[in-house]
């Protein structure tokens, strides 16, 4: 599947019986941002609870990646199949879908695509959406194969920021990234990672969707050299994602990410100094 499909593309292909179609709405953005699309949907989606039921509740640091195991069993309870095409939506345009893209990477489902521009883009298109979503599925036989090299760990970036092997491109906002701004997580000072560029993710959408690829070529090509070994960072792993996904549009090939991010590095970082 590609990576990212039109809403007349998923419209077209609604009686596909292995489609699957993911509503990973959040109610706001970190930054407060809200959607009057809250309490609508894209008929027969299944809703991907990705703070609830896709996040590890007993790690530190918010949205970190659940397990294996635990994604699997969740997957299975939204019917989900081994063979099933995947297209996973959010409310906001883009927004938290390129993290569930990632996630079914991790483990190892390639049948995945974003909806370009989400629910609002279907709704411009004049395609019905309705309230209320189905909670009870006919369980699925989804097997998550864990793929590791893609979760980028704090100890492997504080490696290096000793050894440089790789390049962080963060996504948060330029006044967070340059320590001018405060973090939405008032506990949190801003700055960022040693050996790390700064590409907001609103730098790669236009109008709720993704620029063009020639276009997120050269969003790219103005922090990036090519074939640069990247790993995508930003406040706690979310909006990563966007950047990593647009990078994949550009040509680039890395799908890592830095879950912890930008939470994770402060608090150990403070940690470290005694702040």
């Amino acid at each position: 599947m590609k990576k990212i499909v039109s809403a007349i593309w998923l419209h077209e292909n609604l009686n596909d019986n292995n489609l699957i179609i993911l509503d990973a709405s959040l109610g706001a953005t970190i930054d407060g941002t809200q959607t009057d699309l809250n309490e609508k949907s894209i008929p027969n989606s299944r809703y991907f609870d990705l703070k609830a039921n896709f996040s590890d509740g007993n790690a530190a640091f918010p949205n970190t990646i659940p397990t294996a195991a635990d994604f699997e069993v969740e997957c299975q309870k939204l019917g989900i199949n081994n063979e099933s095409k995947i297209v996973v939506f959010d409310n906001m345009g883009v927004y938290s879908s390129p993290r569930v893209w990632w996630m079914f990477k991790v483990m190892g489902h390639k049948k995945v695509s974003v909806l370009d521009g989400g629910l609002p883009e279907w709704k411009a298109q004049s395609f019905r959406v309705e309230e209320g979503k189905e909670l009870n599925w006919k369980p699925g036989n989804f097997k998550a194969v864990l793929q590791q090299e893609l979760i980028v760990t704090y100890e492997e970036v504080v490696a290096n920021t000793k050894k440089p092997s790789f390049l962080i491109v963060d996504a948060r906002s330029e006044g967070r990234f340059n320590g001018t701004e405060p973090e939405p997580r008032k506990q949190l000072q801003s700055g960022s990672i040693p050996h790390s560029v700064n590409i907001p993710y609103t730098e790669v959408l236009e109008n709720g969707k993704f620029k063009s690829k020639g276009a997120l070529q050269e969003v790219l090509d103005d922090s990036v050299e090519q074939d640069t070994d990247l790993v995508f960072s930003c406040g706690s792993g979310l909006t990563a994602c966007i950047i990593m996904l647009a990078s994949e549009i550009a040509g680039q090939n890395s799908k890592r990410v830095y879950d912890g991010s930008w939470t994770e590095w402060a608090e150990l970082q403070n940690l470290k100094t005694g702040l």
